[in-house]
């Protein structure tokens, strides 16, 4: 590599240079470094692959190539280097979902999880948030593949298709490179029968050769109450009126996938509904996938509590690990692993979620680090939080459709009674998180220049957000037992039915 950095320097004389020697990455044909050449960030590369990237050449007939970190080059990136193309995880390790919704907090969340054994999910982006951020799929990707070549990163990573909902959506994700997949399934679920009448009269509905199939599999099922559950008929006939859609979804869905020829996480998410999901529940999803041969990485069950956005869990900690325990046991018998959405912050269920599940979760976060951005400019620009602040109050009511909050803007205190020393205190007051992370979209939309200016300010910055989203996501790890100094590997090997 110094023979390659001296040429580097001896073809750009003049140059304010700066070589990030740990990017270095070299494939037959190719070499690739990352640097800031006056002042601006390039990848810059040489070999007789150099002409798969655009840039410029410098030094003459050098053969260095001085390129932008655009859409272009990250694709010819992906084909050299292996390492910077997103990967399925898999239901065996612990893994971590970063949403970014600026593109800018990448190299912070690999610091982050980098040497704590769980794996990272850096590309988590739901339509909601593409639509209200006005980023695409491939200004997601992008920018998690850039993050992990400046990094240096090279034990993979992953790329959410958060929250999917229909089959075109799904097919639109795994066509940019999504590999992981989660289809929410709320749009198919089954309203509840309001009475026995209605729910005899839904069930008789259904096809008798699939009404048969079911009362012979779970009325009753020796292997159901092997796992704490027994299915009666009142039972098995609301439930299977309720999910049997999603499961339709899913198999729909995981054809799509096996036609990619690539491996793909599938979770399902039944955690965007108004009921708790029951453990029997659980089970009717993850059997009759089974039989159909559908091979799914992880469930998002809804549990007791709440899970609201920006705050800690609200409920009772000892029901939600009563709560859990009955679904791992399900998913322990199936091969998958829990998934625990909404969970930013969620510090007082972390550690029964590490415990129960014996290391084999998945847990989702995405606004967390926007508030941290948030924080970061109360602390250094109060003139530009405070703009922030009034955006956010003035499209509150709007912000709530998206989002299940109980954020009650008069308990927030006035902007005007607050000295700027004081404006980070917003930051720890929920109704004021609350109220920052739903407004994040208008904030963040094309056309009035405050999405610019936070992004100007942070670039100011870097290095502040760098250290407080490192210490934010630390805490997270931490709690859930996965410290940098306890980062040996924490996977319990289990039987599993599922072996698809």
């Amino acid at each position: 590599m110094k023979r390659y950095t001296e040429k580097i320097r001896a073809a750009l004389p003049g140059t304010r240079l700066e070589l990030k020697e740990h990017t270095y990455a070299a494939v037959e044909g190719l070499r690739a470094i990352c640097g800031i050449v006056d002042g601006e960030e390039r990848l810059i590369v040489d070999g007789c692959k150099a002409f798969r990237f655009t840039g410029e050449t410098a030094g003459g007939r050098s053969g260095v190539k001085i390129c932008p970190m655009n859409h272009e080059n990250r694709l010819a990136l992906n084909r050299e280097f292996s390492y910077t193309v997103p990967q399925a995880v898999g239901g065996e390790l612990a893994s971590f979902g970063f949403g970014d919704r600026l593109g800018i907090a990448g190299e912070s969340h690999l610091s982050a999880v980098e040497g704590t054994g769980v794996k990272p999910v850096l590309a988590q982006q739901s339509l909601r948030e593409l639509t209200l951020t006005g980023r695409t799929y491939e200004e997601v990707l992008d920018a998690a593949a850039w993050a992990v070549f400046k990094k240096g990163y090279k034990d993979g990573y992953g790329a959410d298709g958060d929250h999917l909902k229909t089959r075109e959506e799904v097919a639109a994700a795994l066509d940019h490179g999504m590999s992981m997949i989660t289809l929410d399934c709320s749009l198919v679920l089954g309203a509840a029968p309001s009475g026995v009448e209605e729910r005899r009269r839904r069930y008789e509905a259904l096809p008798g050769e699939y009404r048969e199939g079911l009362e012979g599999s779970y009325l009753p099922d020796s292997e159901a109450m092997g796992l704490g559950i027994c299915f009666d008929r009142e039972l098995l006939e609301e439930t299977a009126l309720i999910y049997g859609p999603a499961v339709e979804l899913a198999e729909e869905v995981y054809r799509l996938i096996r036609k990619t020829g690539r491996r793909v996480d599938l979770e399902i998410s039944l955690d965007e509904t108004a009921h708790t999901t029951k453990p029997a529940e659980h089970y009717f999803v993850a059997c009759e996938l089974y039989k159909k041969q559908v091979r799914v990485t992880g469930v998002a069950p809804r549990f007791v509590g709440e899970f609201q956005k920006a705050v800690d869990y609200i409920g009772d900690p000892e029901a939600f690990r009563r709560d859990l325990k009955a679904h791992c046991r399900v998913a322990d018998y199936f091969g998958h692993k829990i998934s625990l959405h909404s969970g930013s912050d969620k510090f007082r269920v972390f550690a029964a979620l590490s415990e129960e599940t014996g290391g084999r979760f998945h847990v989702k976060t995405s606004g967390t680090s926007w508030l941290e951005a948030v924080r970061v400019i109360a602390q250094t620009d109060p003139e530009l939080y405070r703009r922030m602040h009034r955006t956010a109050l003035e499209h509150f009511a709007e912000a709530r459709r998206y989002y299940e909050v109980h954020c009650d803007p008069e308990k927030i205190r006035p902007l005007e009674e607050m000295p700027d020393e004081r404006l980070p205190d917003y930051m720890d007051q929920e109704d004021a998180r609350q109220l920052l992370h739903i407004a994040y979209g208008f904030m963040l939309r094309e056309g009035d220049g405050l999405r610019e200016r936070i992004l100007e300010a942070l670039g100011k910055q870097k290095g502040a957000y760098q250290a407080a989203l490192e210490r934010h996501f630390a805490k997270h790890l931490d709690m859930l037992g996965y410290g940098k100094r306890g980062s040996e590997d924490r996977t319990v090997p289990m039987e599993k039915k599922q072996s698809i």
